[in-house]
Order: structure tokens, then sequence, then C-alpha cells
């Protein structure tokens, strides 16, 4: 099992990034586009199938185990699970599944009201609500409702979140941190 790999990305791709290991270039099935010529670290999962093995990677090793638990869903595979993953932030995930709230799954393209319903059943009792949150992320309700505002100016919700992540941390006002977000998704 390949769990973590480290190298350069030399090229893009639709789902993914190719990251070169000592001339070795590994396609790395992605939610993160890092650019071309950069060092990074993926932590990943070899999803291995008769007619192919693909390599899942995430930025951080909560992507990771998210990742991994939505595979224990019946009817949730590879791909399915990495697009939830793309179209989310994984604190705001793992609430709506501690707080048992599908809705918040059916705003994910491709995911219907009883996929929503059969992955909160199936992840509520193997998440740790304790330690969620304790984990200090107060502002994920108020993100959650920054990239809902900005989905609703046109934006992907993918572009919405990168965004917010490039605001700094001292814009702490809802409005202030919407408008630099606008400024961001401009320039």
């Amino acid at each position: 099992m390949i769990r973590r790999i480290s190298g350069t990305v030399i090229a893009h791709e639709e789902q993914g990034v190719v990251v070169d290991i000592q001339g070795i270039g590994y396609l790395v099935y992605t939610t993160d586009f890092p650019s071309l010529e950069s060092f990074v670290t993926f932590y990943t999962y070899l999803a291995v199938r008769e007619n192919a093995m693909d390599l899942y990677g995430f930025e951080s090793e909560m992507m990771l185990e998210m990742f991994e638990l939505l595979l224990s869903v019946p009817k949730i595979g590879p791909k399915s699970a990495l697009q939830i993953l793309s179209q989310s932030d994984v604190t705001a995930l793992q609430k709506a599944i501690i707080n048992e709230d599908p809705s918040f799954l059916t705003k994910v393209s491709g995911i219907g009201k009883k996929t929503a319903e059969n992955i909160v059943m199936t992840l509520k009792g193997k998440l740790d609500a304790e330690a969620l949150f304790e984990s200090g992320d107060e502002n994920v309700h108020e993100n959650h409702e920054i990239i809902e505002a900005l989905i609703t100016l046109g934006y992907a919700q993918k572009d919405a979140r990168e965004a917010l992540k490039k605001v700094p941390d001292d814009v702490s006002e809802t409005r202030a941190r919407i408008a630099a977000a606008l400024k961001l998704l401009s320039s």
C-alpha cells in the first residue's frame, strides 16, 4: 500500500496531477491542484481493481481518513468519495454527519437524497464528535455561509473555497471576508 508520496508536480490532468518521484511520474487523483514545478506531499490511498490501480492523494491525513470513511459507505466508490471531498469542506462534512444533516450532502453535485441519508446513517457512529468540536474550528458554519453566498453569485464551490482559504486570518467580519474573497476571485 502506498500511504504517502512527495515529489514535483510535472503535469495537470483532468482529475489529478502527475507527480515526479525520482524519474517516475505517478498520476494522483486529487482535490488539490498545486502549480507546476511545486514540491508536494500527498497522503494517498491506492484503489486496486481488476483492470486498474488508481492512486488518490490528499493534502492532509484528515482528508484521507474522511475519504476512507466515505468508501465504507455502500455504493460510494473512490470517484464519488473524491467528488464529495472536492465540493465540501471536510470539517463541515463531518459536522453535518454528526448532526445527522443529509441536506448538506444533497448540495454536492451527483448526491441524491437517499445517498446522502445513507452516508449520514453509515458514518454517524464512526466520527468522534468531541474531538471534532474541540478541534477549535469555530468558523466552519460562517465559512460555509460565505461559500454559499459566493456560489449564489455564480462562482464554483471549489473556487469559492480556495479563495476563502486565501483570505487573511485578520479579516474576521463576515462581509469583509466575502469582499476579500470576491476580490481574489475577480483577479
